[in-house]
């Protein structure tokens, strides 16, 4: 038989490809289901952990699991049907999970015609005693209009941080700016144009759900920050700009770039949007579950994640003698001192997304209104009364060991409370911890409040008259800390926008 020509090949190419298409079906022709916005794994806590994922259109959600990348005995989970409602994002509880291992894990949808291909995550499972191992925190994402800039690398802070190798990554709130408007470009007092990549609803304020879920999924559209959940856990908890800056319920907004003014009717739209975007644990209640939380981490740590704006009172002179003025609210108050009194973990760390021993006024002029705790004179008023209840309770309950991280004010910090420097009575000496912010502008020092008698033994700050630096200016900044497996010591450690150490100090457990 001749050899074929070109042409011969060539047409019978063309007749096998058009005979293929006759026969292909029509959902062949649909394009594969996509899983834009990566993985994410969070609260994990024990034996369990949730696992997030979206896809880009109505399907049913899967998890299987495995402690190695090879899947040779996975573990499947079927999730739920994702829909519009949800806005296509999805969670999956894993539980039975191996201690102090790594958990490797993937994610397809299904929608009965297609599978999407899988898309694989990890994180670690709390250790045995012993281990040496390192969680980080920081937080304030993409605030005062410096969103991602290609040219800058985007959220390059969030590879520093996946390069320390952290077990688990508390992000302490401001996980998105919703009255930040992120315009095409920042032009600078030096004349330098800082270039955001943004769109239409992003360069005006958030009011409705779609327009704070879009501000979670911008922020998840940064490559680094990404790859980061992919390979650790999260721990979420909100502030104040996820919803409008220092907002409490029941505020009406002096704000005129809104439509809608309520406060309260804000914040539930945004918190819909922060339990559909996050790896947080959910009751029955979904998106109305509760924040604050404990997770328990192996023997040495338990993590206690605060809400300091669900429950509490208006910004005012924060100066009241009376009870009444509050941060955490009567119930949250009373849980958490009972779960730190009934924790067996070598430290407790209170996730507190505002600073305790800064004054942070809600405004300017002489007497404005105060956002955090402190009111700039002791003995303890307004809000600080019942930080001062939880303080005593604790020392008369004999809980020690605790630590206290948090972000919000957007530069790095060390302070020292005792109460001999201080007018608030007795308490057990701690510790706070500020990092952040992770890509936002960068302000402070602001000053100290005396009343618990806290001392700076470190700030890393902007310089006099100075305030609102783009992150390209270097002072963005998480925090690592690490417990020693032979010493069960603890090591918090600042580190600057590339992961270089800024302050270190190591805290000896008292065993008590």
């Amino acid at each position: 038989m001749p050899n074929p020509s070109r042409r011969d090949l060539l047409r019978g190419s063309a007749a096998a490809a058009a005979l293929a298409a006759c026969r292909r079906s029509p959902q062949a022709q649909v394009p594969r289901i996509a899983v834009p916005r990566g993985v994410q794994a969070g609260d994990v806590d024990g034996d369990t952990a949730v696992v997030w994922a979206q896809s880009d259109r109505p399907a049913r959600m899967r998890v299987e699991w495995d402690t190695s990348e090879r899947f040779a005995r996975p573990r499947r989970v079927d999730g739920p049907a994702v829909d519009a409602n949800g806005d296509l994002t999805g969670i999956v509880a894993l539980a039975g999970l191996p201690a102090g291992q790594t958990i490797v894990y993937r994610v397809v949808f299904e929608d009965g015609r297609d599978r999407s291909a899988p898309v694989v995550g990890r994180f670690v499972t709390p250790p045995a005693a012993g281990t040496t191992w390192r969680f980080a925190w920081s937080g304030d994402t993409c605030g005062q209009g410096w969103g991602r800039n290609p040219e800058f690398g985007g959220l390059r802070i969030f590879e520093a941080i996946r390069a320390a190798a952290p077990r688990f990554f508390l992000n302490s709130g401001d996980l998105i700016y919703g009255d930040n408007p992120i315009l095409p470009a920042v032009t600078l007092p030096d004349g330098r144009i800082w270039r955001n990549t943004t769109d239409e609803v992003l360069a005006r304020v958030a009011e409705s759900l779609a327009d704070f879920r879009h501000r979670f999924a911008y922020n998840l559209d940064d490559d680094h920050l990404r790859a980061l959940y992919a390979e650790c856990a999260q721990v979420v908890q909100w502030d104040d700009h996820e919803t409008h800056n220092n907002w409490y319920p029941g505020q009406t907004l002096a704000d005129d770039r809104y439509r809608e003014r309520d406060a309260s009717t804000l914040a539930a739209r945004a918190r819909q949007a922060f339990f559909d975007y996050t790896p947080i644990r959910r009751g029955p209640a979904g998106a109305g579950s509760p924040i604050q939380r404990v997770l328990r981490y192996g023997p040495d740590v338990e993590l206690f994640v605060l809400d300091l704006r669900s429950f509490r009172t208006a910004n005012d002179a924060n100066d009241r003698d009376a009870d009444g003025a509050v941060m955490l609210g009567g119930a949250q108050a009373r849980w958490l001192v009972d779960a730190l009194a009934g924790s067996r973990a070598t430290w407790k760390i209170v996730a507190s997304d505002q600073p305790l021993g800064v004054i942070i006024p809600d405004g300017d002029g002489a007497q404005p209104p105060q956002e955090g705790w402190g009111q700039g004179a002791g003995p303890p008023r307004g809000r600080e009364r019942e930080l001062a209840w939880v303080l005593r309770e604790l020392h008369r309950r004999g809980v020690a060991d605790v630590v206290w991280l948090t972000a919000d004010v957007h530069y790095a910090a060390a302070h020292h409370f005792d109460p001999a420097r201080g007018q608030a009575g007795d308490f057990t000496p701690f510790w706070e911890f500020i990092a952040g912010p992770l890509h936002a502008g960068t302000f402070g020092p602001n000053p100290l409040d005396p009343t618990f008698g806290p001392e700076a033994r470190f700030v890393w700050a902007p310089p006099p008259g100075t305030g609102n630096l783009a992150p390209w200016d270097g002072l963005q900044s998480f925090g690592t800390v690490e417990v020693d497996g032979a010493s069960r010591a603890l090591t918090v450690r600042l580190h600057g926008p590339a992961g270089e150490e800024k302050y270190a100090v190591t805290l000896p457990p008292t065993g008590r």
